[in-house]
């Protein structure tokens, strides 16, 4: 029977080099203070043994982890993955974090966690434990648990609260929702609408409020009203489809809708066709997720294309930092979200110039 190849390992590198388990670790890690003739020493046995550095190999520095962890809402990620709608937030979540972790030798790890769970500081007393990570990264509603906060600002690791803007521990970060939210509804003013409703998040999310506070400052300063033109659902389509019939059986109907989620939008969309509504010509649409969903409805939807990527990277990298001895920022940090046109928004119809 054929014998096993036995696997290379630091301890390997560090005799074929003849130095110490450590130098070869600061080799590993990249650090500043090897000798570069130590360095290529080093380099050249790694190379020849064929060795693969591992997070264990990387840890015996003993300053970091090399890992990242990051945490989304256990509940609505599996709802989301079962369903196979072409939600991508935690896709574009990965994308961002995953990469960025790559380009300074560090991995992601992802965790699901529900924050209404009576365990939720069992469970991540455990994770923490376990991974022992050099950051977090909070997603809603997560964020603005004070539960989850007041327990990672006790075990002192650095942490980044995306979609929070809220005083306490931790680094906030948001995607601009509220700007975003005036820049959509800008752009139907500009087309001419006056009678324009917006489907909310729920109340436990922040974001759902600033997304409000946004469109209803764009319209109470083109002095528009607002007063029947909102109604909330809980991002899925079920909820969408309500707060769709309640817009659209208005005795003065918008004649467009800014929806803030993906889900919400094509359920607008589905009882718009129930009314007899067509869009745009009828009924401009935006959504607030550019997801695959969005671009393959008829007609494809405008827009708010929301840097869940990028605010993702940004985070690693300021974690990264912090875990490297440098401060964290003392302001919140804001990454800019974009407004993707489509065939969805037109001119307001004349009726509504009536």
């Amino acid at each position: 029977m054929a014998r096993r190849r036995q696997a290379v390992t630091i301890r390997h590198v560090a005799e074929d080099a003849g130095v110490s388990l450590q130098t070869v670790s600061r080799v590993i890690n990249n650090e500043p203070n090897v000798r570069p003739a130590m360095k290529e020493r080093v380099q050249d046995s790694i190379d020849r043994l064929g060795y693969v550095p591992s997070i264990a190999a990387q840890r015996m520095s003993g300053s970091r982890s090399y890992l990242i962890l990051a945490l989304n809402d256990r509940e609505r990620t599996i709802e989301d993955w079962k369903s196979r709608q072409g939600t991508d937030w935690v896709d574009q979540m990965l994308l961002g974090g995953m990469l960025k972790c790559a380009e300074h030798g560090y991995r992601m790890i992802f965790e699901l966690v529900d924050t209404h769970n009576d365990h939720v500081e069992r469970e991540l007393k455990a994770a923490i434990a376990a991974l022992q990570p050099d950051g977090i990264i909070l997603t809603p509603p997560h964020s603005d648990n004070a539960l989850i906060t007041g327990l990672l600002a006790a075990q002192k690791i650095p942490f980044a609260r995306i979609g929070s803007r809220e005083p306490g521990p931790g680094l906030p970060m948001t995607m601009d929702d509220e700007g975003a939210a005036r820049l959509a509804t800008r752009r139907l003013i500009e087309l001419g609408h006056k009678r324009i409703g917006f489907i909310a998040g729920p109340t436990d999310y922040h974001i759902a409020d600033w997304r409000i506070d946004g469109w209803r400052s764009a319209m109470e300063g083109a002095g528009l009203a607002t007063d029947d033109l909102c109604e909330r659902g809980d991002f899925g389509f079920t909820s969408g489809l309500a707060a769709a019939r309640k817009l659209l059986d208005l005795a003065d109907r918008p004649t467009a809708i800014i929806a803030s989620s993906d889900q919400m939008a094509t359920a607008t969309v589905e009882i718009a066709r129930e009314r007899g509504l067509r869009i745009p010509d009828d009924l401009s649409l935006i959504s607030f997720d550019n997801t695959p969903i969005v671009r393959f409805t008829e007609p494809p939807l405008a827009a708010i294309d929301q840097p869940i990527a990028a605010t993702i990277a940004r985070a690693v990298e300021l974690l990264i930092q912090a875990a490297g001895g440098e401060p964290m920022p003392s302001e919140p940090v804001n990454v800019a979200a974009a407004f993707v046109e489509r065939a969805s928004i037109g001119p307001a119809p004349d009726t509504n110039d009536a």
